[in-house]
């Protein structure tokens, strides 16, 4: 009889064990389903990522560590965003059981260049419990980027900011709402892109967390911006293709929207560029507008000449606006000035990314100092094929450069700048840092009466 009991509860408690057993199975499985869900959309959208799901990832968090310029990170769970240690917390309980291993990275998309990241400050993602709790919670995801690096150049701001902002929301939240959460930026950034983070993110305020210590949860949170290369839009790597038309058109909607529209807008009076305009003529036939880019004090690659440059421009038949763009300068008043302009003219350098404002059909003239052919070619050039600008380009001679007065006319440093940087292991920056300009006026000429002939036709077409 006791025995007969005895087997009853063996067999009751065997039951028992391998009901829960099958319990936690399944929550295990649907749980590990719905995680597995999100990450296979998430993948899908942008298949032709690899990611990288190793021990660095806890629970929802899942970085990509793959690609050569940026690191991007996702973490698919609610979270807590502590501005004062830099901390991005999970809050769901079942990734606390977990190992924890954080993950450190740099959102700043130029994650090799050394020089670049020292500015960058890391965020820290974690599945550890914070140790804090939600000052403010919001209900739209967000995305988290860092304004540091070499911001301060117009140029990689539009590189490394606003091209890679705009892919990536259009990667990854084409038809979602995100709470932009800005690292590292300085407050003379903010104010001079308030209209275009407004246009990013028009109904939420951004945040940024230099000077917050309150904290912040998000739903979902994406930590880095996606970069395809310089002044490059894939429409191959978009699951709706874009390009850098779309990205002009999105400037062109930030910078012309009345002002009124958007509690970001900043605009300051141009009162720190330099703005020099010759009388227009008042007869039938009316002059094309030539803005030329000037760099001047410690900047290099100065036009030593430009007041012949500009007195030629005038002989040629241009109208002649000399700009000199600071960190004060509203953004919107450049925008306007360059956008109603016919013909950009400008040394190699950051000011010509203004170029992303020029109308379709409108010139570029690009001046190519000695050592900078693949950069000007990579940065400028060719983005005017997509943009549908027309594109002419002086090319400095040695007699031109100051650099012959420091190496000589015929040193490597002037025939062969590939070579001299190959074999002598020099810096590049010889040629952006120590090089100035006296343009030969005579050669100049034929470049700016073919520009003027473009710039007669482009008139005529949109009159």
């Amino acid at each position: 009889m006791l025995e007969a009991k005895t087997s009853r509860l063996t067999k009751l408690a065997a039951c028992f064990a391998v009901l829960g057993f099958i319990f936690i199975l399944q929550i295990t499985v649907i749980r590990d389903a719905t995680m597995w869900k999100v990450k296979l959309a998430y993948m899908l959208s942008i298949s032709h990522w690899e990611w990288d799901l190793d021990g660095s990832n806890n629970g929802e968090i899942s970085c990509d560590t793959s690609h050569k310029e940026f690191d991007i990170c996702s973490v698919d769970t609610p979270a807590l965003l502590d501005p004062s240690l830099l901390t991005l917390s999970t809050l769901g309980p079942h990734t606390w059981a977990q190992p924890h291993i954080p993950f450190k990275i740099h959102p700043y998309p130029l994650k090799n260049d050394k020089n670049a990241i020292s500015y960058v400050r890391e965020l820290t993602l974690t599945s550890s419990p914070p140790k804090s709790s939600c000052d403010i919670t919001h209900h739209t995801p967000a995305l988290i980027f860092s304004a540091g690096g070499y911001n301060g150049n117009f140029y990689h701001e539009i590189n490394e900011n606003f091209i890679p902002l705009f892919i990536t929301i259009n990667s990854l939240f084409p038809d979602q709402n995100v709470v932009l959460v800005i690292t590292d930026g300085r407050i003379w950034w903010f104010q001079k892109y308030a209209e275009l983070l407004s246009a990013f993110s028009p109904y939420h305020k951004v945040i940024n967390t230099n000077n917050i210590t309150t904290t912040h949860c998000f739903p979902s949170a994406t930590i880095g911006l996606i970069k395809h290369g310089p002044i490059i839009i894939n429409p191959k790597l978009l699951p709706h293709p874009k390009t850098l038309l779309d990205f002009r058109a999105f400037l062109q909607n930030a910078y012309t929207k009345s002002s009124t529209n958007t509690p970001l807008n900043y605009m300051l009076q141009n009162n720190s560029s330099r703005l020099n305009t010759t009388d227009q003529n008042s007869d039938e036939h009316p002059k094309p507008r030539l803005i030329l880019l000037s760099r001047s004090g410690n900047a290099s690659r100065v036009i030593l000449n430009q007041d012949e440059v500009i007195k030629l421009a005038e002989e040629v038949g241009f109208n002649v606006h000399v700009l000199e763009p600071s960190r004060k300068s509203s953004m919107a008043n450049i925008y306007n000035m360059i956008h109603t302009s016919h013909v950009l003219l400008g040394v190699h350098g950051a000011g010509l990314t203004n170029s992303l404002f020029l109308r379709p059909g409108s010139v570029l003239v690009q001046v190519v100092p000695i050592g900078t052919d693949w950069a000007s070619k990579t940065y400028y050039e060719k983005p005017t094929e997509i943009l549908g600008l027309q594109y002419i380009e002086y090319k400095i001679e040695a007699n031109e450069s100051s650099l012959s007065l420091s190496y000589g006319a015929d040193s490597l440093v002037i025939k062969d700048p590939a070579t001299y940087l190959k074999e002598k292991g020099a810096n590049k920056r010889i040629y952006l840092k120590k090089q100035n300009l006296e343009i030969n006026i005579f050669r100049f000429r034929k470049c700016l009466a073919k520009a003027y002939e473009k710039a007669k036709i482009f008139m005529s077409s949109i009159n």
